[in-house]
């Protein structure tokens, strides 16, 4: 995920998913926002969507986010490209 350009942003004690982000204007939103599981040894289960902004309420975990349409598909496009050459 790194060499995709995202940041690791730590894993869910409930699901086991990894959390990373990547930022599209330099801030911290909007940005790309992936959860990978682990399904087989090096074959893991992606979950990428767009956060367009920050939760609005303090101790939740809801967000404006985009799980489908152009930018959601350019961009698993481009992770699955990087990530399948090594």
């Amino acid at each position: 995920m790194r060499r995709c350009g995202y940041i690791p942003e730590g894993i869910d004690q409930k699901s086991g998913e990894i959390a990373f982000w990547r930022s599209i204007t330099g801030g911290r939103f909007p940005r790309f926002h992936i959860y990978a599981k682990e399904q087989h040894p090096d074959t893991y289960l992606v979950n990428l969507h767009l956060d367009q902004k920050a939760p609005s309420y303090s101790g939740t975990a809801a967000h404006s986010g985009e799980y489908e349409g152009p930018l959601v598909e350019q961009e698993a496009q481009r992770v699955s490209s990087l990530s399948l050459t090594s």
